[in-house]
Parts: structure tokens; sequence; C-alpha cells
């Protein structure tokens, strides 16, 4: 199963969470600005993006691509994850919503969220959820 891992992150903390799903699932990572892959090609995919402004994805790159990419997650395993610094976590439900609707089958119960940096412990529960979409 070829495996892949997206990612934006602009304080580094969605980028240590997107290392340790990569090390999980035993998976190709990219950061989303250098990802120039067919979406088609992955069995299963990770994405994660944090939380931005009124709990958006990162509205500049992130957001973007995944808009682009959503007709083609139909079928495919996905994982979503991403960190926060305040809210309730908005921006995980809708974006599990959206890629539930586009067809995913979507690894984890809503999606894995951190509040700021990962600890240990989150980055290995990270690890092993990851071993699910593998």
């Amino acid at each position: 199963m070829k495996t892949a891992v997206i990612y934006w992150s602009g304080t580094g903390n969605t980028e240590a969470m997107a290392k340790a799903v990569a090390e999980g699932a035993n998976a190709e990572l990219f950061e989303v600005s250098e990802f120039s892959g067919n979406i088609a090609d992955y069995d299963a995919i990770a994405f994660g993006c944090p939380a931005m402004g009124a709990e958006v994805l990162e509205e500049d790159t992130f957001e973007p691509f995944f808009t682009n990419i959503e007709g083609s997650l139909s079928g495919k395993k996905v994982l979503l994850f991403g960190s926060y610094g305040w809210g309730d976590g908005e921006w995980m439900r809708n974006w599990y919503d959206r890629t539930k609707a586009a067809g995913a089958e979507l690894v984890g119960d809503e999606g894995v969220i951190v509040n700021e940096a990962p600890s240990d412990d989150d980055l290995a529960n990270l690890k092993e959820l990851a071993k699910e979409l593998a």
C-alpha cells in the first residue's frame, strides 16, 4: 500500500506530528507546497494542518490544495491531524465532515488534534494510529 503524509505547519507543531505519522505508517512525507505527485497514486493519505484564524484550514496554500484534491478522496483511507492554540476544535470537525462527505474512509474518531506543541505521548499515539492508516 502506498501512503503519503501531506502537511502545512507554521510553528513546527504540525510538522512534528506529520513526522510521527510518516514514521508510524512508513509513508512518504511532503510539505504541501512540495507535493507534486498525484493523489490517485496513493492508497492512504494523512493530511495535517493547524487551525488558523477563526478555526479554518491555512488559507493560502493548504485550503486551495485540499479543495483541488478533495474529489479524489473517495475510497481512500485518510487520517487528519493538526494543532491549535484556541477554540474548541471546530476546524477539525468541519474538515472531518468534509472529508467524509468526499467518500474517504477516515481513520480515527474525529481526527487528531493537539493543543499547541505535541507531547511525547501525543507523538507515540499518532505513530500507533498511523499503523491503522497503512
